[in-house]
């Protein structure tokens, strides 16, 4: 029987309050998790797992909740055309699964690759702002001697 684990712990695993969790539930960036008699959302390892995913792609690649929603679609597109994959025998087969699957494979790319030139026009801003606040220090260091 998979474990199952109450929003508390859930929300202290992965850092986030329950109405957070009830929130990204309600966008449908996670799944509704099933429920005991009594009502209690009961999650699973995979919720967790989504969950942690999510973190990332907010904390680490900056997405919005927008980007975060389109970031999830595509992944669940990916893990379907993935496990469809693993089920064909024939070449014919997964060479079209394979050919269905570039293009959501690209755009995932796209997304990325987005957020990445965004990332470093903000990294050479501050990088030039940097450099002038130093050479500004180091003109008042020489006046000084």
């Amino acid at each position: 029987m998979t474990e199952k684990f109450k929003i508390d712990d859930v929300a202290k695993e992965v850092g986030l309050t329950k109405r957070t969790l009830r929130y990204y539930e309600e966008l449908g960036l996670l799944s509704a998790p099933e429920r005991s008699e009594g009502g209690i959302r009961l999650y699973t390892q995979e919720h967790i797992d989504r969950l942690k995913r999510l973190i990332n792609a907010r904390d680490v690649l900056g997405f919005s909740l927008q980007e975060l929603q389109r970031y999830v679609t595509i992944t669940e597109e990916l893990e379907s055309h993935r496990h469809g994959y693993r089920q064909l025998s024939e070449e014919a087969d997964k060479k079209q699964k394979l050919l269905e699957l570039e293009p959501v494979v690209r755009n995932q790319l796209e997304i990325l690759n987005e957020k990445l030139e965004k990332m470093i026009q903000m990294r050479d801003e501050i990088q030039q702002f940097h450099e002038r606040v130093q050479a500004a220090i180091d003109r008042m260091n020489g006046q000084g001697n």
